[in-house]
């Protein structure tokens, strides 16, 4: 059986080494390399891809959000597994949005380490199951919502919620559990998971979009602004021929990323 191959990166070493020694003590994983910060992971990890990278959440120049969206961009067969110092809702939010895989804490028993690697390797997002804390669905609620207008002004090509996805998402921030929830709204729980992922793939589908326009932005200032009138802005910044070919590669960019996270 071929062995997964993963990667460590932490800033403690003793940390770093534990990991190491519990998965030197698995016939089906393969330590293939280690590090102290996040920046250089993603250069050792594009020269040598595992299929699990398991990184800080804050260490170095950029933290774990922002070297997963890298990695998820460039090496979509990488999956990430973020490490944070404690639970923060803030935090497993970021996590969640980046296309982290999962998120664990550094008190995390070796044994479900251990699991979650294995069903991370095997394809499946235990992040999931995170949509299900009441203050990481009413997040993802307001996150849906500060995308509004901005959606507009590009046709409507972000994602957005179904009225399903908006009525399971309410019930899990009213404090509901998923029992609760499949009695409530009268739906059964493969339901209510199959949307939950849904929705997590819009999530992530819009965060690494936004991510492109906020590029965009850097290069062609202000084309896309909440509240400014996009034709003003045109006319002021560039000819409407020039704008109206920024528009449409910019749009065909987002189609094309929002396909390949979906």
């Amino acid at each position: 059986m071929e062995k997964i191959k993963v990667f460590i990166s932490d800033p403690q070493v003793l940390f770093r080494e534990g990991i190491h020694f519990i998965l030197s003590g698995e016939d089906d994983f393969e330590v293939i390399g280690e590090t102290t910060n996040n920046e250089e992971a993603y250069r050792l990890i594009q020269v040598n891809p595992p299929n699990i990278a398991i990184l800080s959440m804050r260490n170095g120049k950029y933290n774990g959000p922002q070297i997963t969206r890298r990695i998820r961009r460039s090496l979509p067969s990488v999956s990430v597994i973020l490490i944070s110092e404690g639970s923060d809702e803030e935090q497993l939010f970021a996590a969640t949005k980046s296309g982290a895989s999962a998120c664990l804490t550094k008190d995390t028993d070796p044994d479900l380490l251990l699991d979650v690697i294995r069903v991370v390797a095997q394809g499946s997002l235990p992040i999931i199951e995170d949509l299900l804390i009441p203050g990481i669905a009413s997040r993802t609620l307001a996150e849906f919502e500060a995308v509004a207008t901005l959606n507009e002004q590009l046709d409507n090509l972000l994602a957005i919620l179904t009225p399903k996805d908006t009525e399971i998402l309410n019930c899990i921030a009213a404090g509901n559990n998923l029992e609760q929830v499949t009695t409530k709204l009268e739906m059964n729980e493969e339901t209510i998971r199959r949307n939950l992922r849904l929705i997590f793939n819009k999530l992530v589908a819009n965060d690494h979009a936004r991510g492109i326009i906020e590029a965009a932005q850097q290069s062609l200032p202000s084309i896309i602004r909440s509240g400014i009138n996009i034709d003003d802005i045109s006319k002021e910044y560039v000819t409407k021929a020039e704008f109206a070919e920024f528009k449409e590669n910019l749009l065909e960019r987002l189609k094309s990323l929002i396909g390949e996270i979906s």
